[in-house]
């Protein structure tokens, strides 16, 4: 016990010793005093012989600067919430800009006091995005003092035992037997009767400080079923949710799911509502990018291309290979476009409108860094295979396989989404034939792939045969393309596919 305890105690014992010696007025103004004190609820009492919290700090945590010239990102989830203590290195909430999403962390240890934005708003870059009490000593009143907090409105529903005796005390307040009486005594706990059993369930039991957090594993186990982590009575430390939570809560689910509801005789049938959604970030891009591209003069082009060879020579290499090591029609495609490019290099080229409007620019780029687009979970990307004028075929397969990974599982960073000096969409693997494929800026041309399918055809001699054809659509910025020259590049690209043993021949 402290010395301001000791002190206070000392002070109660006098207090209730003379308070019967004195005059009844004196001993009721004595014993009201004490009752006041007594009458206090416990968290004032406790504030009354505790000091404040040693070096409390109330930081304001910044939003990073991310890189790109990116200046906003929307929040995506908090994994923490006010009054839930932090470490270095915890997560605190995902964001995600219009490249990719990024996890922030903490840098401090301490305590949440703020957050300053909601799921779903865009944050700003450099501003506040919490405020974290840091604290270099917390003392168990003090946790105590936390988790209290999160106990406020319950305190306030509940009855306050101490406003009957403060009653009784005003009623006979000039009769010293019955102040001496008022002032309450500890009694010895008695056992309550048994109280019969009843099916009703038990209440479910208050989510703790730390119920939102929760390691990646778990966050991931959580999303894959479908869950929502509120439903999910976490057993760790202050009501943290592990994973033997969610294997509990999916077996009570399985097992309450059976149960079923009979449906009633008349169905009310509910008008649909609209909704109001925001872009999300990567639409938002998309919006912004767009915008820009109709300020574009597009110069249209089609032209079929035969893959009948080119088909044979990869059903030949497959055959060899293992099911994830086989090849598809679009790393030869690429390839093709890469050594066309090499030959027109005013397709492979940025066009510089910003720095001076009145004298535009035209960039050659000396690499090919292709950017091809990716339907992945969030949205349309497109990430950059660079320098693939000199990449093999195999290899420009397997970034094809990783960057498409990555889209998929949305692990793509700012540096794979940016740099494509000319873009590749395949919208055949998807459907349709033709296409009117939309410039990316600030390039000078895009090629659009369409779906393909085997076609009757003649021979050499005349008779009819079968040909697998694919049709591929170009746009090119009529700026600075003039169309023959689009025509000669498309051209180009047709003959190192139509006659693949040539181009395999010219490959370095």
């Amino acid at each position: 016990m402290s010395s301001m305890s000791r002190e206070a105690a000392r002070f109660f014992c006098r207090s209730a010793t003379t308070a019967v010696n004195r005059s009844p007025i004196a001993a009721a103004g004595s014993t009201c005093q004490h009752f006041s004190r007594t009458a206090l609820p416990r968290r004032e009492q406790r504030r009354g012989f505790h000091g404040s919290r040693s070096l409390k700090v109330v930081k304001p945590y910044l939003l990073a600067d991310i890189g790109e010239g990116i200046t906003e990102c929307q929040v995506i989830q908090w994994f923490v919430k006010p009054g839930a203590r932090v470490e270095q290195f915890d997560p605190i909430c995902e964001v995600q800009s219009d490249k990719a999403s990024v996890e922030i962390t903490s840098r401090f240890d301490g305590v949440i006091k703020k957050l300053y934005y909601d799921a779903d708003d865009m944050a700003k870059v450099g501003k506040p995005l919490v405020d974290i009490d840091i604290q270099s000593e917390i003392s168990e009143a003090d946790e105590a003092l936390l988790k209290d907090g999160s106990e406020q409105q319950a305190e306030k529903d509940a009855p306050k035992q101490a406003e009957p005796q403060k009653q009784q005390l005003e009623v006979g307040r000039n009769d010293t037997k019955v102040v001496a009486e008022d002032i309450p005594v500890p009694q010895p706990s008695q056992p309550l009767p048994a109280e019969p059993t009843t099916d009703e369930p038990k209440p479910r039991r208050k989510l703790g400080t730390h119920a939102s957090l929760a390691t990646p594993a778990v966050r991931h186990m959580i999303k894959e079923f479908k869950l929502k982590i509120e439903d999910i009575e976490g057993t760790g430390r202050d009501g943290r949710v592990l994973k033997e939570d969610i294997q509990i809560h999916m077996r009570a689910k399985e097992t309450t799911g059976n149960v079923t509801v009979p449906s009633t005789a008349t169905t009310v049938t509910k008008q649909a509502k609209d909704e109001a959604k925001p872009l999300t970030p990567i639409q938002s891009a998309m919006f912004k990018q767009m915008t820009r591209s109709l300020s574009i003069p597009h110069f249209l082009y089609t032209d079929n291309v035969d893959f009948t060879a080119l088909n044979a020579l990869r059903k030949k290499f497959n055959a060899q290979k293992e099911k994830a090591d086989r090849l598809t029609f679009f790393p030869f495609i690429i390839k093709a476009v890469s050594m066309a490019l090499q030959q027109f290099p005013l397709l492979n080229a940025h066009l510089d409108t910003t720095t001076n409007p009145e004298k535009p620019q035209l960039l050659l780029k000396g690499s090919q860094h292709i950017g091809v687009a990716v339907d992945s979970p969030s949205g349309l990307l497109v990430p950059v295979i660079r320098d693939v004028q000199s990449l093999s075929i195999e290899a420009i397969a397997a970034e094809l396989t990783r960057l498409s990974t990555l889209a998929r599982n949305g692990k793509l960073t700012s540096a794979d989404l940016s740099g494509a000096t000319f873009t590749v969409s395949n919208i055949g693997s998807i459907g349709g034939t033709a296409v009117a494929p939309v410039i990316v800026t600030p390039q000078v041309g895009i090629l659009g792939i369409g779906r393909t399918k085997t076609v009757p055809a003649f021979g050499e001699n005349g008779e009819i045969v079968k040909k697998e054809e694919c049709v591929f659509s170009w746009s090119a910025d009529h700026r600075v393309v003039d169309g023959a020259m689009a025509a000669r590049c498309a051209e180009a690209v047709r003959i190192n596919l139509e006659h693949i043993e040539n181009m395999l021949v010219r490959l370095r």
